[in-house]
């Protein structure tokens, strides 16, 4: 589902269901003594990578995470990892079109009490329940949770400081699919510009939520 919402240098592969591939030992390193659920999630997601990578013409080769557990693709790739119950993906694209991929995917449920105080900003709250008032079929604040998971990995490869919930301030197109975020911290400057938000796409479908970031190479 990610191919539909994120554009043609990307390749995706997605999984419904859990893989098994061999690791490379940096990515055994990497997992370390997780448990079996992270453990299939992880295993799963690299599967994803390699096939992705393949599509980009590069051979199978170890993808390792750093030190906030970010993917470390090759040189020359950005890309992204999502996992969710029944949906694991990755995306990836060559860095000559595009300065960073962002992507999430959720379950199509309600946060659990108490979250969306933290991670939502007053204007964002507003759009939550207008937009549940026009379309309550749709977990509203669990996009918002998604959109920001992708702000967050689009972000860090450009950065490489943390960014919380608070530091952007999203606007969601309930027609057209897209949002928009401001950033309301200092971005990176990226190719002699200062980042000062991004623009993705988004999709509720198959009883799943999900978001995609792609920002251009210039």
């Amino acid at each position: 589902m990610l191919e539909r919402i994120l554009p043609p240098p990307v390749a995706v592969v997605a999984e419904t269901g859990d893989r098994e591939v061999e690791l490379f030992p940096e990515e055994e390193a990497a997992l370390g003594k997780a448990v079996e659920k992270r453990r299939r999630e992880f295993v799963t997601a690299r599967a994803c990578a390699r096939e992705a990578l393949a599509q980009l013409g590069l051979p199978a080769q170890p993808v390792p995470t750093g030190a906030r557990g970010e993917p470390l693709w090759p040189q020359g790739v950005v890309g992204a990892i999502t996992h969710c119950t029944g949906y694991r993906a990755c995306a990836v694209a060559p860095a000559s079109q595009l300065l960073a991929i962002g992507v999430d995917a959720e379950l199509d449920d309600a946060l659990p009490p108490g979250v969306l105080g933290d991670i939502a900003l007053p204007e964002e709250r507003r759009w939550i329940e207008a937009a549940a008032a026009h379309d309550p079929g749709t977990s509203w604040d669990r996009l918002l949770f998604s959109i920001k998971e992708s702000i967050y990995k689009a972000w860090f490869p450009l950065a490489g400081t943390w960014l919380g919930f608070e530091d952007a301030s999203v606007a969601v197109d309930r027609e057209q699919g897209t949002f928009s975020a401001r950033l309301l911290v200092p971005g990176p400057v990226v190719e002699g510009r200062r980042l000062g938000g991004f623009e993705g796409r988004w999709l509720a479908a198959e009883g799943l939520v999900l978001s995609a970031i792609a920002v251009p190479a210039p």
